[in-house]
């Protein structure tokens, strides 16, 4: 696929024009940084989530913020940014910021997630650092994209699942690998919380007027074009809808699934399996159950483990499955490991609990401190340290939560998935949904 109105050929082509060819061929990574020498950073994204990113980054004294890029330029989005910044380039459209990537030498993708992938990939392909919001990309297909396009082009990574970096996962991560409770007999995780942005069941009738600060047709980016109608999906309640997210699962799923993954070093799915309502096209699920069958590790009990996920308001996972005592109330979001010797409960986010309690009761949990997983990956971008989750570690744990996904819109069939051949293997309608048609004229081009 050619990305039309965005290519590399056609960077080559303007960039050349005005001299400045050289950004796409000696690649950011190569550079030398020097000691008083700070990160260039460009920002797509800035309100919301994208301005805790963009500001958590610019602590590092290390961190300029040298350009902003929101399709909103009004003044609670890019005004509001523009006001913090007020040296720094100011654009709408992501595109026109690329063409001057000689001013900056990383990038901030924390648009919504339909847009995550077609940004951050060409990003990558200018040789451009990348931190990108959850889950990385909107499709399985596109999240394999981002880990070949990190390795190809040796860019520093990071996806903002910030969570693993507090003291509460990385001591739960130390509590398995310490074996406190023994190898692992099967997990379950949960996101019971409300869906707040669910607003409708259905895509609403009519159109309300676009808000003059606001280009609609660039935010819809890369998915089918469809009338504006206030509140309902800018600048929040677009996680509601198939066409710009992955719902509670893809909300979520990347921030509680993560210190399970590093605890357990857990690989690839073999299958999955969802219990969920009927789906129509537009809206996710209100409440979803997702089993996941995976290879076992060296801190597993068995050749396979068993992983189930809930969603939806109020939904936990049942006291005969997890076993903990009645008088415990488990968290309204996070995780909990059976293994041999006990159980942990990893609380998204609080401190991590064992049971039984009355084994535990003498034991001294060892709390590992937190790391700054914003100013790590800029200090990674300059040669200071690595990421944790650079794409090569994210882009499968994205995979297996978008995998969850699939299944639920397949709901009640078990899924066979090879990741090898990045294919469900016994049910054409599932492996369709690995990727998705692109609108025409934004179609991405894809990394060989």
């Amino acid at each position: 696929m050619v990305f039309q109105r965005f290519s590399r050929r056609r960077f080559l082509q303007s960039t050349a024009a005005t001299g400045a060819s050289a950004v796409l061929t000696a690649l950011s990574w190569s550079r030398v940084w020097g000691a008083n020498e700070r990160l260039r950073v460009a920002s797509v994204g800035v309100n919301g989530k994208g301005w805790s990113d963009h500001t958590s980054i610019a602590a590092s004294p290390h961190v300029e913020i040298a350009a902003l890029c929101d399709v909103d330029e009004g003044a609670d989005h890019l005004g509001k940014a523009a006001d913090k910044y007020p040296h720094a380039s100011r654009y709408s459209d992501w595109r026109r910021l690329f063409e001057k990537a000689r001013d900056f030498d990383a990038v901030i993708v924390s648009t919504p997630d339909h847009m995550h992938a077609p940004i951050a990939l060409p990003a990558m392909t200018l040789g451009k650092h990348v931190f990108c919001q959850k889950p990385l990309t909107h499709t399985v297909f596109e999240a394999r994209q981002m880990r070949r396009a990190a390795e190809k082009y040796r860019v520093v990574t990071q996806m903002g699942n910030q969570i693993q970096a507090h003291k509460a996962y990385r001591t739960a991560v130390k509590l398995v690998h310490d074996g406190v409770i023994g190898r692992v007999k099967e997990v379950h995780s949960w996101q019971s919380g409300s869906m707040r942005w669910m607003l409708a069941d259905d895509r609403p009738a009519g159109a309300d007027e676009v808000p003059e600060t606001l280009h609609w047709d660039d935010w819809l980016g890369v998915a089918p074009k469809r009338p504006y109608k206030k509140q309902i999906y800018h600048p929040f309640n677009w996680r509601a809808w198939q066409d710009f997210s992955n719902g509670q699962l893809g909300d979520f799923g990347c921030h509680i699934l993560d210190p399970v993954f590093l605890a357990l070093g857990l690989t690839a799915p073999t299958t999955l399996r969802a219990e969920a309502p009927a789906i129509n096209r537009e809206v996710w699920t209100k409440r979803a159950t997702v089993h996941y069958q995976f290879p076992g590790s060296e801190r597993t009990a068995g050749k396979t483990l068993a992983l189930t996920w809930y969603d939806g308001e109020g939904h936990v996972p049942p006291p005969e499955a997890h076993g903990l005592p009645k008088s415990y109330k488990l968290p309204g979001s996070g995780s909990v490991l059976i293994g041999e010797k006990g159980s942990l409960v990893i609380p998204h986010v609080a401190m991590p609990k064992l049971f039984p309690e009355e084994k535990f009761a003498g034991f001294k949990m060892e709390v590992v401190p937190e790391v700054n997983h914003y100013t790590s990956w800029a200090d990674a971008c300059r040669g200071e340290g690595k990421t944790t989750s650079s794409f090569a570690y994210s882009g499968p744990l994205t995979e297996t939560v978008l995998l969850g996904s699939i299944a639920i819109r397949i709901r009640g069939e078990t899924l066979h998935w090879d990741s090898k051949r990045l294919a469900i293997t016994n049910a054409a309608a599932a492996n369709n949904l690995l990727t998705k048609r692109y609108r025409k004229g934004w179609e991405p081009a894809w990394i060989a």
